[in-house]
């Protein structure tokens, strides 16, 4: 058990990759803002223009793409979810670092990476909205399901270009309620229909309810201290914090 352990802290957490992980802008892969606008844009441009033409009912032959593409993100979301509770764990020197980073946090280490991996997965997730229109779903495309997609993607590169504070808790409520739900996906795409699907709607109504309370800690922090990373820059804050480290 010990080495199981071990061995899952390794890979998630102390493997050289992950713990030496730098989200430097211009050189990691997806960190420019062309890449950013690029990507949204084509993602608003594609689904409009495949939501207005006429095409085929593809439905009972997407059923095997579908299954994996739901296998997939159930997978990744469960990965990123325990990849991310672990590097709290192991590399959070503060409980409180956990809704507030310090000032001038730099986007390194293992918690940025599962970020990072987050950010990707988002685009990933973008195949969701192909595969409603491809199997002639067309009522299922609702403008908050694009908008969703898209915003989450800017916030998602928000958090690594800013060193957002609070990510990691965001990351891994919606981490988790995504297993949840690209398992119940995955279920009915294998012909089941569970009977819980009021269990996921359920939980993503408590993950907005908990994200907007720990965003109230999160402000508590950033307002009786020295200010919360990512947030914004208050000269005040960051002259305090530098007379602080340079010490008497």
């Amino acid at each position: 058990m010990t080495l199981m352990i071990s061995t899952v802290q390794y890979y998630l957490v102390n493997h050289p990759n992950i713990l030496n992980f730098s989200w430097n802008q211009g050189q990691t892969l997806g960190s420019t803002p062309q890449f950013l606008t690029l990507t949204v844009l084509t993602y608003l441009s594609l689904t409009f223009l495949l939501s207005h033409i006429p095409l085929p009912n593809l439905g009972p032959h997407l059923k095997p793409i579908t299954a994996l593409h739901n296998l997939t993100l159930f997978l990744i979301s469960l990965i990123m979810s325990l990849g991310c509770i672990l590097s709290i764990i192991s590399h959070t020197p503060n409980v409180h670092h956990i809704f507030c980073f310090p000032p001038y946090t730099p986007p390194t280490g293992p918690l940025f990476f599962w970020a990072y991996i987050f950010y990707l997965s988002k685009i990933l997730e973008f195949i969701d909205t192909l595969l409603i229109i491809l199997s002639n779903s067309i009522q299922r495309l609702t403008f908050l399901h694009v908008y969703h997609h898209a915003t989450v993607l800017v916030m998602c590169y928000l958090w690594l270009h800013t060193s957002q504070s609070l990510f990691p808790v965001a990351l891994i409520t919606n981490a988790s309620v995504h297993v949840l739900m690209y398992y119940y996906y995955l279920l009915c795409g294998m012909g089941m229909r569970p009977k819980w699907k009021r269990l996921v709607t359920d939980c993503q109504i408590v993950q907005f309810v908990f994200s907007f309370l720990v965003s109230v800690v999160m402000l508590y922090y950033h307002f009786v201290g020295l200010g919360c990373c990512g947030i914004w820059d208050v000269p005040e804050f960051h002259a305090i914090y530098l007379l602080k480290m340079e010490g008497p």
